[in-house]
């Protein structure tokens, strides 16, 4: 959707000062908020607020056949949607390429950062594995969605719990739970958009600021024990990223990391109490 040209002119003349409406530096986030527990339905489910942008995450766990390369591993399956309240700009039907590009790279972020271990969500190699259902849903779009549905997606799955398993009749006995957690790895993913105005990069941006973006490019990073590791990345938008930005990107992606991720981490172990 276009913005009104004269604020696209403020925005990006305020961007030429290294200036934003919100008072924020260019690489600043907004306050985030997460909560888990919001459906009693779902084996973990998770809303994540970045500004007044929210969405919800829920996971859910059936079983079935492997796929034929990977007998001896559980697969995922990543979906999201728009909400007709999120915004004017969204209407019901089928998801639109925005939606499906979201689940997408939200999606490839998990798998590529090692965080699930797939080969313990195999009940019987060969014949039963569990599937892993992530479904995100925003509310309100005030930018940034991208990065909300990804810590969403990853806070519902640290809570997420195994349903129960009937193994004798071979079927799950949904809306009756265990305390078992799911088989995930130390590698836990943060994905970090970037956004390139005119000349300048910012960081998780607000709707008008993302309407005015030329280019975006999606960054996911974990680390574990390890140094930090760029796990998967995606390019948006109709203008290219230079290689002198792309070098700016990767050092900020390091100091936001360090920044932001911490305080994530620490909120979404809290809930896992």
């Amino acid at each position: 959707m276009d913005l009104p040209n004269i604020n696209k002119r403020r925005i990006l003349n305020l961007l030429k000062e290294d200036k934003r409406f919100d008072l924020r530096k260019p690489f600043e986030f907004r306050n985030i908020e997460i909560e888990t527990g919001i459906s009693n339905n779902a084996e973990g489910t998770a809303r994540v607020k970045i500004g007044k942008t929210e969405v919800i995450v829920g996971v859910k766990m059936s079983t079935q056949d492997p796929y034929t390369d990977h007998e001896d591993e559980g697969t995922m399956v990543t979906s999201m949607e728009f909400s007709p309240m999120a915004g004017d700009r969204y209407e019901s039907g089928p998801p639109q390429m925005d939606s499906i590009e979201i689940a997408r790279v939200v999606d490839r972020g998990i798998r590529e950062s090692k965080f699930v271990d797939w080969k313990k969500l195999c009940i019987k190699e060969g014949e039963k594995v569990w599937s892993i259902m992530i479904d995100i849903y925003c509310i309100n779009d005030d930018g940034n969605v991208m990065d909300a549905s990804a810590i969403g997606a990853v806070a519902a799955l640290r809570v997420a719990r195994f349903p129960k398993y009937n193994e004798k009749e071979e079927k799950v006995e949904y809306g009756k739970f265990t305390e078992t957690p799911l088989p995930l790895t130390e590698h836990v993913p943060f994905t970090m958009t970037f956004y390139k105005l005119g000349n300048k990069i910012i960081a998780d941006p607000t709707r008008d600021e993302e309407d005015c973006a030329d280019a975006r490019i999606t960054l996911g990073i974990s680390s574990g024990k390890k140094e930090k590791m760029i796990n998967s990345m995606q390019k948006g938008g109709i203008t290219s990223i230079t290689i002198d930005e792309m070098n700016a990107i990767v050092e900020q992606a390091e100091k936001v990391y360090d920044k932001v991720f911490p305080d994530i981490d620490k909120k979404i172990k809290h809930l896992m109490k």
